[in-house]
C-alpha cells in the first residue's frame, strides 16, 4: 500500500462517488482517493482478510455513506471506531439520511462529523470542497 492514501471514500452510488472525487481533485484537496462500493469491500481493504495483514498506512480521512449493500455504514463505523489501529482516523458520514436514530447512533459510535448530502451538483461540489479543505488542510490529526 502506498504511503499516499489520503481519503477512503465508501459510497455505493457511483454518481455521488464520481462527483465527490471530482470536487476533491478539482480543488487540489486530495491527490489519492480510494473508492470502495460497500462496507464489505472497506472491511477487507482496511483490515485485510484472515490470510492478509490489512493496511499498514491508514487514510487521513474516511468519507462514509450509510445506506449500502452487504455491510452498511453504521456497521463499518462500529468496526473502525472499536479497533485500536483505526479508531483515531477521522470518519465523516456523508449520507442522504436525516433520520435522528442514524445521526444519534453515528455520534455514539464516534463519528467525527455527520453531513447530509446537498441536493444539486453545485451545492454538492461546494460542500465536498469545504469538507475536504477542513479535514485535509486545517484539521490536525494524531500521527
Amino acid at each position: 500500500m502506498s504511503t499516499e492514501l489520503e481519503i477512503l471514500l465508501v459510497e455505493d452510488n457511483s454518481s455521488d462517488a464520481e462527483m465527490t472525487i471530482r470536487a476533491l481533485k478539482k480543488n487540489n484537496i486530495a491527490n489519492h482517493v480510494v473508492h470502495l462500493k460497500d462496507g464489505a469491500e472497506a472491511i477487507d481493504f482496511i483490515f485485510g482478510t484472515p490470510t492478509e495483514k490489512g493496511l499498514t498506512i491508514f487514510p487521513k480521512l474516511i468519507l462514509l455513506d450509510l445506506k449500502m449493500p452487504k455491510v452498511d455504514g453504521i456497521e463499518l463505523l462500529r468496526k473502525i471506531k472499536s479497533d485500536e489501529r483505526t479508531k483515531v482516523i477521522p470518519v465523516v458520514v456523508l449520507t442522504s439520511s436525516k433520520e435522528d436514530p442514524d445521526i444519534r447512533t453515528c455520534y455514539e459510535l464516534g463519528v467525527n462529523s455527520y453531513i447530509v448530502k446537498p441536493v444539486g451538483f453545485e451545492n454538492f461540489t461546494k460542500a465536498i470542497s469545504e469538507l475536504g479543505l477542513y479535514w485535509m488542510l486545517h484539521n490536525l490529526a494524531p500521527r
